[in-house]
């Protein structure tokens, strides 16, 4: 298995919290409340009903289950085994069909190049040695005229303020030491990564998130955490909501 692009500690992070991962009120939480945000802008942009998708960095399976539910036949990928056996533990509760994997983004860009129409990473690129060979990876997995969706922190003040100090210290919402500022990307370098993998950016959208409420929401404002959108160099064509 090929696992150079890949900090053996956040494995280990990530896997500590998979018993709880489907629980919306343990650690995972930010990401339960973040989820039918992240899922209704890729539904946005892709017609889901029957289009292949990957979603790389799968985690416990929220976001491969809810793009299943929408009609997507989903292959989930993660290379934390006590995660990827939760998610295939909660498809017996949720009745959906995912093909979940523990295996690496250059494996499934090796073996199954340009087979997909739409690709998500959410909430990893940051967590990765090499975010210039993950951008690599997913662009490789697209079809013609597919769609990358990626989420991620900004590098600024306020996402410093908000993911680590916010988040993990004063909330508690995360275990300390689940982010670090330096890996963090701002728009315009995962831009430039994206384009040096041949692809463009068709949008880029702040994702608003109060942690007291729980409620998430698109935002203009990108300073904290951001969704965004792009597809090959050149193409104008794709899975698009009918």
């Amino acid at each position: 298995m090929t696992t150079a692009n890949v900090n053996p500690a956040e494995i280990a992070r990530f896997d500590s919290l998979a018993a709880r991962w489907w629980d919306p009120d343990g650690e995972s939480r930010p990401l339960h409340d973040l989820n039918p945000v992240r899922a209704a802008y890729v539904a946005a942009r892709v017609d889901l009903r029957g289009a292949k998708v990957a979603d790389v960095g799968c985690g416990g399976g929220l976001l491969s289950e809810a793009l299943a539910r929408a009609g997507a036949k989903v292959t989930g990928i993660d290379l934390g085994d006590r995660v990827i056996e939760v998610a295939k533990l909660h498809l017996h509760e949720s009745g959906l069909s995912v093909d979940y994997r523990v295996q690496s983004s250059a494996e499934l860009a090796a073996t199954e190049p340009e087979s997909f129409d739409a690709v998500c990473c959410m909430e990893l690129i940051e967590h990765v040695p090499d975010p210039e060979a993950l951008v690599n990876d997913l662009a490789a997995m697209l079809k013609p005229g597919g769609r990358l969706f990626m989420s991620t922190l900004n590098r600024t003040p306020a996402a410093f303020g908000a993911a680590i100090l916010g988040a993990e210290y004063v909330m508690r919402l995360l275990p300390r030491g689940t982010h670090h500022y330096a890996q963090f990307l701002k728009p315009s370098e995962l831009g430039r990564l994206l384009r040096h993998a041949g692809l463009e950016l068709e949008d880029v959208s702040g994702l608003g998130y109060n942690p007291l409420s729980r409620k998430a929401w698109l935002s203009s404002i990108t300073a904290v955490n951001y969704v965004l959108s792009a597809r090959p160099t050149g193409t104008s064509y794709g899975r698009k909501p009918a």
